[in-house]
C-alpha cells in the first residue's frame, strides 16, 4: 500500500530547484566562512600530542581542572567532559624539549592528584607525534581527492560528461557542508570522522546513481516531455527506494549517536549529516546542475552504428 502510494506522487521537485539552490548557496557560503574563519578543530590524529583521560571520584569543575594544570606548568591545555562529569579529557599540544609520553602524563595526573579532593584515576594515556600527524592530516586531504575524481571518471565513463559533473557537484556540496558544520560548532575532527566522511562519499553517490539510472532510462522510453518533467517523472519514480534507505540508514545511525558513547559521537554526527545532506543533493543538487548543464534526450540515445540496417535486412 504504502509503495503504490509513493508511486502515484507527483511532486514537481523540479518546480522548487531555484529555492534549493539558494538554500545550498547559503549553506556551502556558511561553510565555506566557518572553515577559513575557524577552521576544523582537528583531533590529536592530525595535530599531534598527547590526550589524558582521568576519572575523578566527584563531579569535578572544568576551570578547577584548567587551574590544577596551570599550577603543574600546563597553562595551554584542551579539558572537556568525557561524558559524565566525573570524566575529563585532557589534550596537551607538543612543545619541543618538553617531557613526552609516560613521563608527560605522570606530571599532569600528579598535578591532578594534589588538588583533587578525592582519587584521581589515570585511564588512558595516547601519544602521537607531530611528524605522524602532518602525514594523516595531507593522506586525508588526498583519500577526499583522489575518491572524488575517481567518481568523476566513473560516473562519466558509465553515463554522459554532464551527469559526472552533476554528480561531483553533489558529492563537493555534501563534503563542504558536512566539513563546514564541524568548523561552525567546532566538533573535534579526528581519524573516525575523516572515515565518515568517505563514507558520506559513497552514500552520496550510489543515491546519485540511483536517480540518474532512471533518468537515463526514462529519457530513452517516454517520447513527451522536456527534461525537467522528464527528471521530475524519475525522482517520484525513485523518492521511495531513496526514502526508505535513508530513513533506515539514519535509525541505525541514530542509535549510534545516543547509545555509542562519547568515543563515536562525532563518527555517528558526520554520518547522520551527511546521509540527510546526500538524500538532499541526490534529488536537487545533482539533478538541477544536469538540467542547468542542457541536458537533452539527444545525449542519452543509444548512437547507431553505421550499417546497422543494412546488416539487419535480409
Amino acid at each position: 500500500m504504502q509503495m503504490r502510494l509513493f508511486k502515484e506522487l507527483k511532486v514537481d521537485f523540479m518546480g522548487r530547484r531555484r529555492e534549493a539552490m539558494i538554500f545550498s548557496a547559503t549553506l556551502i557560503l556558511i561553510s565555506i566562512l566557518a572553515l577559513a574563519v575557524r577552521g576544523l578543530d582537528f583531533g590529536l590524529d592530525f595535530t599531534g600530542g598527547t590526550l589524558i583521560e582521568v576519572g575523578y571520584a566527584n563531579p569535578v569543575e572544568l576551570p578547577a581542572v584548567r587551574a590544577a594544570l596551570a599550577t603543574g606548568e600546563f597553562p595551554d591545555t584542551t579539558v572537556q567532559h568525557f561524558g559524565t562529569s566525573r570524566d575529563v579529557l585532557i589534550r596537551i599540544a607538543p612543545e619541543p624539549g618538553k617531557a613526552v609520553g609516560s613521563d608527560l602524563s605522570d606530571r599532569v595526573f600528579g598535578a591532578l592528584s594534589a588538588t583533587a579532593t578525592g582519587p584521581v584515576e589515570l585511564r588512558r594515556v595516547e601519544f602521537v607525534g607531530p611528524q605522524v600527524g602532518d602525514e594523516l592530516t595531507e593522506d586525508g586531504g588526498l583519500a577526499m581527492l583522489y575518491a572524488i575524481l575517481g567518481i568523476l571518471v566513473y560516473v562519466a565513463l558509465r553515463f554522459e560528461y554532464r551527469f559526472a559533473m552533476g554528480s561531483v557537484i553533489a558529492l563537493v556540496h555534501d563534503v563542504l557542508i558536512t566539513l563546514g558544520l564541524f568548523a561552525l560548532f567546532q566538533i573535534p575532527f579526528d581519524l573516525p570522522v575523516l572515515a565518515a566522511v568517505l563514507a558520506v562519499i559513497g552514500y552520496s553517490l550510489n543515491d546519485t546513481i540511483v536517480v540518474f539510472d532512471r533518468i537515463r532510462e526514462n529519457f530513452r522510453k517516454i517520447r513527451k516531455g522536456d527534461a525537467v518533467s522528464i527528471i521530475n517523472t524519475s525522482l517520484n519514480q525513485t523518492i521511495s527506494r531513496t526514502l526508505v534507505t535513508s530513513l533506515t540508514t539514519l535509525l541505525v545511525l541514530s542509535a549510534l549517536f545516543i547509545f555509542g558513547g562519547e568515543i563515536i559521537h562525532s563518527f555517528a554526527l558526520a554520518l547522520i549529516v551527511g546521509v540527510i545532506i546526500g538524500t538532499y543533493s541526490s534529488i536537487y543538487v545533482a539533478s538541477t546542475s544536469v538540467i542547468l548543464m542542457g541536458v537533452s534526450k539527444a545525449d542519452l540515445m543509444p548512437v547507431k552504428k553505421e550499417g546497422a540496417e543494412m546488416d539487419s535486412t535480409p
